[in-house]
């Protein structure tokens, strides 16, 4: 099955390089290209199949995490990978916060970048090694390396994908009261009180938190 991805750099040769790149390892994938955000936001609308976005907050018609939260305002569905020539502690922290699954610093080792790729689309989280990330450690599902339930393993993933509690009961058809029960489990076995800590903690244990079709309450 091909999977759509989306490239959104303003620097043409970093931006091309990194999609022959991506081409040749990932031969399934169909590749959009985009140089600024409106392009970008215009490509989404025009490919609402697209399942990664690998997207520079520094673009010519916007500037910072305002260019992620614009776009994912705008097309939540997709799993956003930030590159940054920036690896700083609370840019990092601000992406995640924005609903970013994924943080590159552009310095990366191609083999470190093309990783993170690969573990975002297969429902990881990944962030720079500072943080205690390392998107080449084996993939865990939540339930096997926590010992939680399959439905709190939905609410996990969902709660990382920036969904609040209402949202997260409206996705999963639980009461919002059940919602908050199962993140006070999670958060508990995460050692967590807040979703940026969640995220943190689910790169760190290298967790991926692909969807399933069904689970039990």
């Amino acid at each position: 099955m091909q999977t759509q991805a989306l490239l959104v750099d303003d620097h043409p040769m970093f931006r091309e390089g990194l999609a022959l790149l991506l081409a040749h390892q990932f031969p399934q994938w169909q590749l959009l290209q985009a140089g600024s955000l409106g392009q970008a936001a215009a490509l989404l609308a025009e490919s609402p199949g697209i399942a990664l976005v690998v997207l520079d907050l520094s673009l010519p018609d916007s500037e910072g995490l305002a260019t992620l939260t614009r776009l994912r305002a705008q097309a939540p569905a997709p799993r956003y990978v930030v590159l940054s020539a920036s690896d700083a502690a609370e840019f990092v922290v601000g992406a995640i916060e924005a609903g970013a699954a994924g943080f590159v610093p552009k310095t990366s080792q191609t083999g470190a970048m093309l990783a993170a790729m690969r573990a975002v689309l297969d429902g990881g989280v990944v962030l720079p090694t500072a943080f205690g990330g390392d998107a080449a450690a084996p993939a865990r599902t939540p339930v096997e390396a926590l010992g939680i339930s399959p439905r709190q393993s939905d609410v996990l993933r969902l709660l990382i994908e920036g969904k609040s509690n209402k949202a997260i009961s409206r996705d999963l058809g639980i009461a919002e009261s059940t919602v908050k029960t199962h993140l006070e489990v999670i958060y508990r076995k995460l050692d967590a009180t807040s979703r940026t800590q969640a995220v943190v903690a689910a790169a760190r244990l290298g967790l991926r938190l692909d969807a399933r079709p069904e689970s039990a309450c």
